[in-house]
């Protein structure tokens, strides 16, 4: 099995406060970006879709060739597929005219199949055993599909539902909250069970991880759109600039003490 599928070092990080501060980052990166290409740079959707398209299969193909975890590579990884999945929602709603109802049940459903595939495959959705190429490519497949899908969810509560940004922004972060709440419940549960543990923060992992798509979303429409539109009125010139320099700023003071280095007992 080793000569048809690469092992390496585990490929993502470890999940700590470093690592969700900087997911909630990209995800807003995300949003923000693909909107100042795409109206303040006039690159239009096709021509957005395709510059960042290239630049993130240029990026991955470091990614997967790289033997372990590379901060800058790995987050630069997921700043440019939080542009591409935005992107393709947008798409197919503001390009094709699909409802954005549909785009999130279609991308709920391609987002289910993804994670069946991959545990039908390798039986683990762990982030610490991203050790092979062929779970890295799940785990890079399931990320896009939980942008794209975050996209089409927050722009379904913020927009269609007429929640506005700020309370779009409220909801997610409560509903993450409720998440982070029943994880510890029942670890505590569980540990007095003895079962189980593993399951648990598996699935806490994955339900955060798809709901900072839609909050960072809201966080940077609310940061960059005018006020009679519900935002602030900061711009995407200004939201996206400040967003990545903090990713930048993050990212080196990782790079320079790997506290997010996942340690080698923990892979399996």
């Amino acid at each position: 099995m080793e000569s048809q599928i690469r092992q390496m070092l585990n490929k993502v990080p470890e999940v700590t406060a470093f690592f969700w501060i900087i997911k909630v980052l990209c995800t807003t990166i995300g949003e923000t970006a693909a909107d100042y290409l795409n109206e303040t740079l006039h690159f239009g959707l096709t021509g957005t879709s395709l510059v960042m398209g290239a630049l993130l299969v240029l990026t991955l193909v470091f990614q997967f060739r790289s033997k372990k975890y590379v901060p800058s590579v790995y987050w630069l990884s997921v700043v440019l597929i939080s542009v591409v999945g935005t992107l393709i929602t947008d798409n197919l709603t503001d390009g094709m005219g699909v409802p954005l109802l549909t785009t999130t049940l279609v991308f709920s459903v391609l987002l289910t199949l993804t994670f069946a595939a991959w545990y039908v495959v390798e039986r683990t959705l762990s982030v610490h055993a991203i050790v092979t190429t062929r779970r890295e490519a799940f785990y890079w497949l399931t990320i896009l599909f939980t942008f794209a899908l975050g996209t089409a969810a927050g722009d379904l509560v913020a927009e269609k539902y007429g929640l506005g940004y700020l309370t779009s922004l409220l909801l997610f972060a409560s509903l993450i909250a409720v998440v982070t709440a029943g994880h510890y419940a029942v670890r505590g549960f569980l540990a007095a069970e003895h079962k189980h543990q593993s399951t648990n923060a598996v699935l806490a992992f994955w339900l955060a991880y798809i709901l900072t798509r839609p909050l960072g979303a809201s966080i940077g429409d609310y940061l960059s759109q005018t006020r009679p539109d519900g935002g602030l009125g900061l711009g995407t010139t200004v939201t996206s600039a400040l967003f990545f320099a903090a990713i930048l700023g993050l990212v080196a003071f990782l790079s320079a003490t790997k506290k997010d280095e996942i340690r080698p007992e923990k892979v399996g």
